[in-house]
């Protein structure tokens, strides 16, 4: 016997929706990227006007000091090897899908509790794509990553500048990243020497490779620097903030007597006499160093370029209160920034987790490697575009974002400027103009 059921054409309809609702659900989690925006992304999150061309580089930065084979007193010279990636503005031509894939691993080199695990994770942008084809060159920015970490942790940035008529120019450091930790003084000593000498070999590809039409395109008048951690420990030196004669001394300890590091300390008149013109901008995400001593007031006073600070006000790497905080509030010949995301930690600028990162059994180091325990990285990874595009749209292009960088009152008590109703909780923006 065959039992007729009943349909109500409402219910099948509302039925379909449903399963509309959770297919496109399906669809938009498998094809949420890096970078791209939350329901409630501020305004100056999205992705600008230009497709994004990606590009690697193999660079060599010759008669370096070896400070990992010099020993008592004799001083080893190497031609230190450097990978860096760039990001620029493409040819509209190039493909409406993204079909970058990016190569990382997890782990540390040399670590049996962390191995070196491989890992793939993709973007929206066009491998060797063709640049744009224009007559104002767009502006420079050097991105420098952490300890450890690799030229691809901020790629939700790289991107996203890239997208708004930016050269992005990202570095893996040497002895500094997943596949090649090294002693932690190779990155005290070459930090800054790395990002100074990939500034100069941008600046110089217009005549060094006359063929590349990307290189073309490059502002080498008009930089910005960027770094998280010991990328924002070398960024803040390259802007002019020395270090202190006790770092000077710290080194020596740790290298066995070695001076090396004394060319790029406050107190050296070389030092002082080096500032780069060329820097108009500098942003530095959760900078490491001053609790230990790495600066101290005079140092700072050297920073005379206007800088937005990134911070959780629990770092416990960095330090808040008397570190992060501390080197906004001692760095008065400048105008400078400190946007702080409350309860966050030292994880203010990286990547998302990847999902390999979340396999059991794996040291929970990878997954907060990358995460905050208290926020959703893709939120604060908005947040991030929306500040940095704000602040380098507004000294290194001259365009009027002052309202979203003036914020009235550092509460909750009413929505930023920019951002979604209810969503600016839990930050705050504060400000400083330079010394008279």
């Amino acid at each position: 016997m065959k039992i007729k059921v009943p349909i109500n054409p409402g219910r099948v309809s509302s039925f379909l929706v449903f399963l509309s609702f959770l297919t496109t659900l399906h669809v938009s989690s498998q094809e949420f990227l890096y970078g791209d925006p939350l329901p409630d992304a501020p305004v100056l999150s999205a992705r600008g006007e230009f497709k994004v061309g990606v590009r690697t580089l193999q660079l060599v930065n010759p008669n370096q000091i070896d400070i990992l084979n010099s020993k008592d007193g004799k001083e080893v010279r190497y031609d230190r090897p450097l990978s860096v990636e760039v990001w620029y503005p493409a040819d509209d031509s190039s493909s409406t899908t993204a079909d970058i894939t990016y190569e990382e691993v997890m782990g540390t080199r040399g670590d049996s509790l962390r191995p070196i695990i491989p890992f793939q994770f993709k973007g929206r942008a066009f491998r060797d794509a063709e640049p744009t084809k224009t007559s104002q060159p767009y502006p420079l920015i050097v991105v420098s990553h952490g300890y450890v970490g690799s030229r691809y942790l901020m790629t939700y940035l790289t991107e996203n500048l890239a997208s708004k008529g930016y050269i992005v120019v990202a570095i893996d450091h040497t002895d500094s990243t997943f596949r090649d930790a090294n002693a932690f003084y190779s990155t005290l000593l070459n930090r800054a020497k790395d990002i100074k000498f990939v500034i100069n070999e941008m600046a110089a590809l217009k005549k060094k490779k006359p063929n590349e039409a990307w290189a073309k395109n490059i502002d080498s008048n008009t930089i910005g620097i960027v770094g998280y951690s010991m990328g924002g420990y070398g960024v803040l030196n390259v802007a002019g903030a020395g270090y202190s004669d006790g770092l000077t001394a710290f080194f020596a300890q740790m290298t066995g007597g070695s001076k090396a590091i004394t060319d790029l300390v406050a107190s050296n008149p070389e030092y002082k006499s080096q500032k780069d013109e060329r820097i108009k901008a500098v942003v530095a995400f959760a900078p490491w160093g001053m609790e230990r001593g790495v600066w101290d007031l005079d140092g700072l006073k050297g920073l005379q370029t206007p800088t937005f600070f990134v911070a959780g006000d629990q770092d416990d790497i960095s330090g808040y209160e008397k570190g992060i905080k501390a080197i906004y509030e001692g760095s008065v010949n400048t105008d400078r920034y400190l946007l702080t995301y409350k309860n966050a930690r030292h994880n203010v600028a990286p990547n998302p987790p990847p999902a390999e990162a979340l396999q059991p059994g794996l040291s929970l180091d990878e997954y907060y490697r990358y995460a905050e325990p208290s926020w959703d990285q893709r939120k604060i990874n908005n947040i991030n575009q929306h500040f940095v595009t704000a602040f380098l749209g507004t000294y290194l292009k001259g365009k009027d974002y002052t309202e979203y960088l003036n914020i009235s009152k550092n509460s909750n008590e009413k929505d930023w400027p920019g951002f979604k109703p209810r969503s600016s909780t839990g930050m705050e923006l504060i400000y400083a103009e330079k010394a008279n």
